[in-house]
């Protein structure tokens, strides 16, 4: 039923920007970031379930927990990273948009990069 209020929340949104568009084009911007952000804290629900459920999953399977931070750091960069771009996207800079997506994308690779190498290093004592 979360789903249903944050749709509800999120149209109410789009509803008053595109509304405020048309007579004060600047307090769209506000609401459009206001928005999000309630959306944003709602979430944060989610993630401490996703936090929990990862500790269960450590608990009975050995595995490191850098892995689980790795995940749960990508997890936040990938939030945090298509927030930023659709609000510079809804604010009209879709260059700065473009240019937070390549630099989540290339972090992303940065923060995976252990987690690959460990798996080649697996591979290969397979293989040898």
């Amino acid at each position: 039923m979360d789903i249903i209020k944050i749709s509800i929340l999120g149209f109410s949104g789009m509803i008053l920007g595109i509304l405020l568009k048309e007579c004060k084009p600047e307090y769209s911007f506000y609401i459009s970031f206001a928005c999000g952000l309630c959306i944003l804290l709602l979430a944060t629900s989610k993630v401490s379930y996703l936090v929990e459920s990862l500790q269960k999953i450590q608990s009975n399977l050995p595995v490191d927990a850098s892995y689980l931070n790795i995940l749960l750091k990508m997890i936040g960069l990938t939030y945090i990273g298509q927030f930023s771009s659709s609000l510079c996207k809804d604010a009209g800079y879709g260059a700065i948009a473009s240019q937070i997506e390549i630099f989540c994308k290339l972090s992303l690779m940065v923060i995976s990069m252990p987690v690959l190498l460990t798996l080649l290093d697996v591979i290969q004592g397979f293989l040898a």
